[in-house]
């Protein structure tokens, strides 16, 4: 029976840690996750997902704020790991990923090499991808570099965005750590090279400017940049009264006329647009600055945008 060490911090890896939970071939000895945060109004700390999840299951957990910390090395050798599984943590230093005898392994959700970095499901919505999927592969020094162990394809729908492709990877993800686990225990897991031809594309983390939208870009592109950040932190663009509107879906539609890119146009009941480069960007559900999110019909009986 493997021992298993489990490191993640978000939702996304509550998934893979109940999945590893749920295998008879081995145990979870323990878990790492960051330390509690202040958040909310009020600033209370909070606990992460991944810590929840462990304390309803009896877990011990870590929580160090230093990986190289010899005391944290010492406690986490100090439970016989053979394996550690990874899913949305931090880098770690060559003395905690080479730790345990079968070393580490690191859930990401892309197909490596593609959308390496901090953000993968974000940036395939934003290039517009129709497929993208989750990699298993053994940890080294560069960061989502290592030999691929299985991949499995997710196809991405047309009306997917960022919330709902996350609910669909997290879930593939946590099969793919079950079944890359299992290989490994019987010693037929593969270990193959990242092929590193063609066009690659990065996945860096989401910056607020990423956000805005400019609407000399083509209409499709501006709805997948929509869809790559909706419901959070969402897309937005400032109105012609220079008050900010997030949105949250949004449609291409052709362009009849010449308006400038930029152009707002709106009958004040039912639609909202703005022209882009090559069509116009139809509003459908949008925010107003401290206000709740609302279709565009709704949004428009209590606002005058023109």
């Amino acid at each position: 029976m493997l021992n298993i060490i489990f490191m993640g911090t978000p939702d996304f890896a509550v998934a893979t840690l109940e999945a590893l939970l749920g295998w008879p071939g081995g145990q979870v000895v323990a878990v790492v996750t960051a330390p509690d945060r202040p958040a909310g109004r009020g600033r209370q700390l909070q606990a992460s997902a991944v810590k929840a999840a462990a304390a309803g299951h009896g877990l011990p957990v870590l929580q160090p704020t230093n990986l190289k910390s010899p005391d944290f090395q010492a406690e986490l050798r100090s439970y016989g790991a053979d394996l550690q599984v990874v899913v949305a943590f931090r880098m770690l230093p060559e003395a905690v990923w080479a730790m345990p005898r079968l070393g580490s392994i690191n859930i990401h959700a892309s197909l490596l090499p593609q959308y390496r970095g901090a953000a993968p499901i974000n940036w395939a919505l934003i290039r517009g991808e129709t497929e993208t999927g989750v990699s298993s592969f053994f940890l080294r020094h560069e960061i989502d570099t290592g030999d691929l162990i299985f991949q499995d394809r997710v196809a991405i729908a047309p009306e997917d965005d960022f919330g709902t492709l996350y609910t669909k990877l997290k879930h593939a993800g946590a099969l793919l750590a079950r079944r890359s686990v299992e290989a490994l225990a019987a010693g037929t897991a593969p270990s193959l090279p990242q092929q590193m031809g063609g066009d690659l594309r990065p996945a860096p983390k989401i910056q607020k400017e990423t956000g805005r939208l400019d609407f000399t870009q083509s209409a499709v592109d501006l709805v997948n940049l929509v869809r790559g950040l909706a419901p959070t932190p969402a897309a937005f663009a400032p109105l012609p009264d220079g008050h900010i509107l997030k949105i949250f879906r949004a449609g291409a539609l052709p362009a009849g006329s010449e308006e400038a890119p930029g152009t707002w146009a709106t009958d004040g009941r039912r639609y909202l647009r703005v022209r882009a480069a090559d069509g116009w960007l139809d509003l459908l559900d949008v925010q107003a600055e401290g206000k709740k999110r609302l279709g565009v019909e709704e949004f428009l009986r209590g606002n005058k945008v023109i």
